[in-house]
């Protein structure tokens, strides 16, 4: 059976993260979405993306095909109940498809009603979705546990060296070619998973449930809190919690981040700040790309959402619940504004526009510092990007 990836209605009001990838490839817990359906299924996946996605993330098509709803986050139940699924049959909880089986030629004819004509099956599990940017932050605490356990079952850790002070060892797993100098791990509230190659620094305090991904490096005295996550290849310092940074990105020097996510190919200054809790301990409302305005959260600790390839200069102060577009580049004094559309240039004095030849010219150039290519289908992205944004630059 072919297992296929598809967006459904919460992609718009994921943006920005959507913007470069599909919902499939947001980081929840220690695992992408997809990368939690792969391991369930012990199968690979394809996607059903944006037009401008497809060649990056394509579509594989065989006679037997199912669907899954990729803002749905994958259990056994549900597992189980799709592998029991019949052709034209469906798995559904009220509104919310979960799952369909479809054969090949059917998948081209899907602008017209989904669900017409077909078997419904009611799912028995409690599942979790992603349909909001702040349910990132909202389910990451669990899925670091739950993925602890996918990723570690049956497998033994490499050996906790003996300088570093570990309570709960149990609850700690280390990949291979992990290097831990003298570091504090506290994994008595939930699990500890460092990746392969990773580098834990001396002095680094992490208390769990907490991730540090392939190739990442957590400097020294940093405070990583639970509930965070921190892709592959990225470089964390300063003070971090309840917050998911993707990969490839960093915040290595000091400064706060806080029930935050940040994409991509993003570096924060040194000393940069994300407010998470106003003052008047009210709920925090957050731009809503699919709204086109701010939208109440219901949450009390709300940080910054920064989208792939964007920066931001020393000493930046980012509101209480902020979105950042992709590729923007952020500097200054005083309180950013809470929303900042892609391609933008500036500081609360001013913006403009990031021009593309510059952005592309950049991302070779960061590219390059990790050993990858920029490729032409990420240059495509980009390029397309910046035309489908440009409505929300002439904001300022």
């Amino acid at each position: 059976m072919n297992y296929i990836l598809f967006g459904a209605q919460a992609r718009e009001h994921l943006l920005p993260f959507t913007f470069i990838r599909p919902i499939a490839d947001i980081r929840v817990g220690i695992l992408t979405i997809r990368e939690k359906w792969e391991k369930l299924l012990n199968k690979p996946t394809s996607t059903l993306t944006e037009p401008y996605l497809s060649e990056k993330f394509p579509l594989v098509k065989q006679a037997d095909n199912v669907l899954i709803n990729s803002s749905v986050i994958p259990d056994a139940t549900l597992v189980e109940e799709i592998h029991q699924l019949t052709p034209n049959q469906t798995l559904i909880a009220g509104d919310i498809l979960i799952a369909h089986r479809l054969r090949a030629e059917d998948i081209d004819n899907l602008d017209v009603e989904l669900l017409e004509d077909v078997e419904p099956m009611h799912t028995r599990s409690n599942f979790k979705k992603l349909f909001q940017l702040w349910d990132i932050i909202g389910l990451n605490e669990k899925q670091i546990v739950d993925d602890f356990l996918i990723i570690t079952r049956g497998r033994e850790s490499q050996a906790i060296p003996e300088h570093v002070r570990v309570m709960n060892p149990e609850n700690v797993f280390i990949e291979a070619g992990a290097k831990l100098d003298m570091a504090f791990i506290n994994a008595t509230e939930g699990p500890v998973y460092i990746g392969k190659n990773a580098h834990i620094m001396d002095g680094s305090l992490l208390k769990g449930p907490a991730s540090v991904g392939e190739g990442s490096v957590v400097r020294m005295g940093a405070k990583v809190y639970g509930g965070s996550s921190i892709g592959p290849y990225s470089k964390v310092g300063g003070e971090m919690m309840s917050s998911v940074i993707f990969g490839y990105s960093n915040k290595a020097h000091d400064g706060f981040l806080g029930h935050s996510v940040i994409g991509e190919w993003c570096n924060l200054g040194a000393d940069t700040n994300t407010s998470n809790l106003k003052n008047n301990y009210d709920e925090v409302r957050l731009w809503d790309y699919a709204e086109e305005s701010f939208v109440n959260t219901g949450m009390m600790f709300c940080g910054t959402f920064m989208g792939d390839h964007s920066k931001c200069g020393i000493n930046t102060m980012f509101n209480t619940g902020t979105v950042v577009g992709v590729n923007a580049q952020i500097f200054g004094a005083g309180f950013m504004r809470n929303f900042i559309p892609s391609f933008t240039w500036g500081s609360v004095s001013g913006y403009t526009t990031v021009e593309i030849e510059k952005a592309i010219v950049v991302a070779r150039r960061v590219y390059a510092r990790r050993d990858l290519e920029f490729q032409k289908v990420d240059e495509a992205i980009l390029r397309h990007i910046f035309s489908q944004t440009f409505g929300f630059r002439k904001i300022f």
